[in-house]
């Protein structure tokens, strides 16, 4: 169930093609199906870092379960690796937020994972 959620102040020529590959990338760097993947990128002029408009990302990696400091660590190098060779966005020009809410703080299919879990 990852959910990435990309905000860029980078023009993205081909967006709908970044988002495919950026499903991809997320799928392979967080050993999930694609078909358990979602992707959000959105384009933000406004998205400053470090008091400047130099190309910049926000980034919150949404997951249950395999999300740990150990792991996240790998997690960061190989999606900001990306970023960085997509959209020339540096490594030091952005945040990764990564955020486990649990299973009963995320729902699907009119329930929660905690209920889907139970199963």
């Amino acid at each position: 169930m990852p959910y990435l959620e990309l905000m860029v102040n980078v023009k993205i020529p081909n967006e709908k093609e970044f988002a495919l590959e950026f499903s991809k990338v997320g799928a392979e760097t967080l050993g999930k199906p694609e078909a358990y993947i979602t992707t959000s990128i959105t384009y933000n002029e406004t998205l400053t870092f470090a008091g400047t408009f130099e190309p910049a990302f926000a980034l919150t990696v949404v997951s249950l379960d395999n999300l740990n400091p150990e792991a996240n660590e790998k997690y960061s190098a190989d999606l900001s690796e990306f970023l960085k060779g997509k959209l020339g966005i540096p490594n030091d020009r952005g945040y990764i937020n990564f955020c486990d809410p649990g299973r009963g703080y995320l729902g699907y299919q009119g329930t929660t994972f905690a209920t889907i879990f139970k199963k």
